[in-house]
């Protein structure tokens, strides 16, 4: 169910946008897995640039409704059950990605690096340690340290530490010497960062006064996407997958 409590049309609007880029992005991903395109989505520009500025969206938009849910004085309880919810569906994307991907399945993707970095960044919050300049100084300072850490692990770390830190259960920390062969991957560095940085927009004056106006036609018609965003991640590449195998399957009859 969407979550209770006030809402902000715009923080919504913003959700369901990276939702439906997302969307455009997933089905010429499973174009290509299908054959019907030929591209290179773990190299080229064009597509590692776009999952970038997906993720971070989705990032920011995460960083922000925390805000405003502990200055709304949401409860610990309804927080707690949301949280289940994403952590539940990062075992279901693993499951899944481990049946259809089984040499790159899904360890540390974009819902089990939101469950983390939402523990993470809610307690920081309810101790006021994520206010004023802090979220900002704290995103620049983890965005920064993702690449510093890997060149250090690569260049002088132990070679056991390195090897620990590669592995598939220490990788979600984003301290590598080379990104893992996964279909999705999400560290704590340098996304927690990327969070941060929503949690401090949502908290400077100009934009929370934005995101509390009263939004336009168009944003309250995206609205009601956003409030389901977990639902339909969960959702559409089962369906986009199906449409395209029920196309496969109509051509060759």
């Amino acid at each position: 169910m969407p979550p209770s409590g006030p809402r902000f049309d715009r923080l919504d609007a913003l959700r369901a946008l990276a939702l439906l880029w997302m969307t455009a992005y997933h089905f010429a991903f499973d174009l290509n897995h299908f054959g019907h395109i030929r591209q290179d989505f773990y190299a080229d520009p064009l597509w590692t640039g776009q999952r970038t500025a997906i993720v971070s969206l989705f990032l920011l938009c995460a960083g922000a409704g925390q805000a405003l849910a502990v200055q709304a004085g949401q409860s610990a309880a309804r927080f707690a059950r949301r949280w289940a919810q994403v952590a539940g569906c990062a075992l279901l994307v693993s499951l899944g990605s481990w049946w259809m991907f089984p040499k790159s399945w899904i360890s540390f993707g974009v819902l089990h690096g939101m469950a983390l970095m939402l523990l993470l960044t809610r307690a920081l919050l309810r101790r006021g340690a994520l206010r004023g300049r802090w979220p900002w100084l704290g995103g620049l300072l983890l965005i920064a340290a993702a690449p510093l850490a890997g060149a250090w692990l690569r260049q002088a770390g132990p070679p056991a530490l390195a090897q620990a830190l590669d592995g598939r259960w220490l990788n979600g920390l984003g301290i590598v010497t080379r990104k893992p062969i996964t279909e999705d991957y999400v560290p704590l560095l340098p996304w927690l960062g990327v969070m941060w940085l929503g949690v401090g927009a949502a908290q400077w004056a100009p934009l929370r006064a934005w995101l509390a106006r009263p939004a336009g036609a168009a944003l309250r018609a995206l609205a009601p996407l956003g409030r389901w965003s977990l639902s339909y991640y969960m959702l559409h590449q089962p369906v986009l997958i199906g449409l395209l195998l029920a196309w496969a399957a109509l051509r060759a009859g």
